[in-house]
């Protein structure tokens, strides 16, 4: 049983689960980290904001289908076993990841491109949805009565140092290849390299064991028949699964995929900072931030899971607007001291627009001011052979910060990722107290991946959707996760026990 189970035999546990998840959420969001450059790949050049747009719609998918994948290996591991159905999920999210990093671009093969990509994105969610499940349940029931939130803690920090590990890779990788071959072929090798860490892991995990508690259900001929319909038909189990998806993982999700995934998008697509900056400012406050996973996890065998989740989700609340309004106003360069600002000499580019006599020319120029910030200037103009300029237009990005700003900006990024180890922290141990064990893969897996998968991944897509409409402001993108976590905090208040310790053998 998972009380006596040696201390570390525990840790040996945690990490081989910890590793396969981690390699799991890396290969699941390097897409989301390079969506700018994917999308130029996938769709015409002349596609303008609509490439983004469309390319997070497909980053999108690979979360909408979540919940189905929570389902399918959900009742597979409520079936025949924990062990086994996470390794079938990391060989399947693996493979996907791989032959991403192999599709030709839409110069290739037209709009075959994006289709492949979207199959196999739906491919990586539904492997995804049974992943997470099957390590939180496996870890958790491993785990002491007394320490289950800050053993489970562990697998937490998997989500978020397999962002890191994904944004630490592709900084790697561009700074070597320099930006021009990384942005035409070089952004394939995050994707192909994800192959060897699944060779590993799955190497690791075929020596694991069978969780205690399902080894011991299994041996007394009590293992689930149907884990759905003990799931969803069971009146008081179907009530715990809507109140852990709107009490909890609804605005957990929220907090999670707007402090880290739509927080990099907004300083790259928004503010237009440098590719570099913005993935070094997220590194910095992701590696600040990740040890307090496990403090909050510890914390909630002492205090209970509810209040530090919901307290989370309530500053949340309240400090995204003027976070993102800092932002704006720091990377503004129409506020910014120009006195004693050094212009390079404009870089001139010329390109035939295909199908005319016209042309397209552009400027660069970089400008460096006293305080260390820089930018790049694009002046981009049509000029016809015939009557000289026909349009142009001014381009400010490729920000680079001075050095007090980069910190505060690493400060605001800490605050928000400080936000996801308050939901994110106590919330394995929260899902699997609600459930039993011969359900619980089932059970747990949907509200978490409707909650985190669907309302959560949907943000930068929704957000960065709010914000194009006519009328809208930068910030009009905020009021969808601002508004999520509010009701899902005045659900979680009402309706929500604040569990510590429970039973979990049953």
């Amino acid at each position: 049983m998972s009380e006596t189970l040696p201390k570390n035999n525990i840790f040996k546990v945690i990490g081989a689960s910890s590793l396969g998840t981690l390699i799991e959420w890396y290969d699941f969001y390097i897409f989301g980290s390079l969506a700018v450059i994917i999308g130029h790949q996938l769709f015409p050049e002349d596609a303008g904001a609509s490439a983004l747009i469309n390319t997070l719609a497909i980053f999108a998918a690979g979360f909408i289908v979540r919940p189905f994948g929570a389902l399918v290996f959900g009742r597979l591991g409520d079936l025949i076993g924990r062990k086994y159905t996470f390794l079938l999920t990391l060989v399947l999210m693996g493979g996907s990841t791989f032959l991403i990093g192999l599709i030709p671009s839409y110069s290739s093969i037209g709009y075959a491109a994006p289709i492949l990509v979207l199959i196999l994105r739906l491919v990586q969610g539904l492997a995804l949805g049974g992943e997470y499940g099957g390590a939180a349940t496996y870890v958790a029931e491993h785990a002491p009565k007394n320490k289950r939130g800050f053993f489970t803690s562990w697998i937490q920090t998997t989500a978020t140092l397999g962002l890191f590990l994904s944004l630490g890779v592709i900084v790697i990788t561009k700074n070597v290849l320099g930006a021009d071959t990384f942005a035409d072929w070089g952004w394939r090798i995050p994707f192909l390299l994800s192959i060897l860490l699944v060779v590993v892991s799955i190497y690791i995990r075929m020596k694991m064991h069978e969780s205690p508690m399902f080894s011991k259900l299994k041996a007394e001929g009590n293992v689930s028949k149907n884990p759905l319909k003990e799931s969803f038909n069971n009146k008081a189990n179907f009530k715990m699964v809507l109140l852990a998806l709107f009490g909890a993982t609804m605005g957990q999700g929220v907090i999670w995929y707007t402090g880290q995934f739509y927080a990099q998008s907004f300083l790259e697509n928004t503010c237009k900072l440098d590719f570099n900056d913005s993935r070094y400012i997220l590194l910095w406050g992701i590696a600040f931030a990740t040890p307090f996973f496990v403090i909050f996890g510890a914390w909630s065998d002492r205090v209970g899971r509810k209040w530090i989740m919901l307290a989370g989700m309530l500053l949340g609340i309240v400090f995204y607007r003027p976070i993102y309004q800092a932002f704006l106003d720091d990377t503004d360069t129409t506020k910014m001291d120009l006195t004693g600002a050094v212009y390079a000499k404009p870089a001139i580019k010329r390109e035939a627009l295909s199908g005319t006599s016209d042309s397209l020319y552009t400027s660069t120029t970089n400008v460096v001011l006293k305080s260390g910030a820089s930018f790049n200037k694009f002046q981009v103009d049509t000029v016809s052979q015939k009557s000289g300029v026909l349009s142009g237009k001014e381009i400010i990005k490729d920000k680079v910060l001075p050095t007090p700003l980069f910190w505060k900006f690493v400060g605001l990024i800490f605050f928000q990722i400080l936000l996801v180890t308050m939901v994110y922290g106590p919330i394995a141990a929260f899902l699997v107290e609600l459930f039993p064990t011969k359900i619980r893969y089932t059970s747990m897996s949907l509200p978490y991946h409707i909650g985190n998968g669907v309302f959560g991944g949907l943000v930068p897509f929704i957000a960065t959707l709010i914000a194009s409409f006519a009328g809208a402001t930068p910030l009009s993108g905020l009021w969808y996760p601002i508004g999520i976590a509010t009701l899902s905090l005045i659900i979680g208040t009402i309706y929500l026990s604040n569990k510590r310790d429970e039973n979990i053998n049953d």
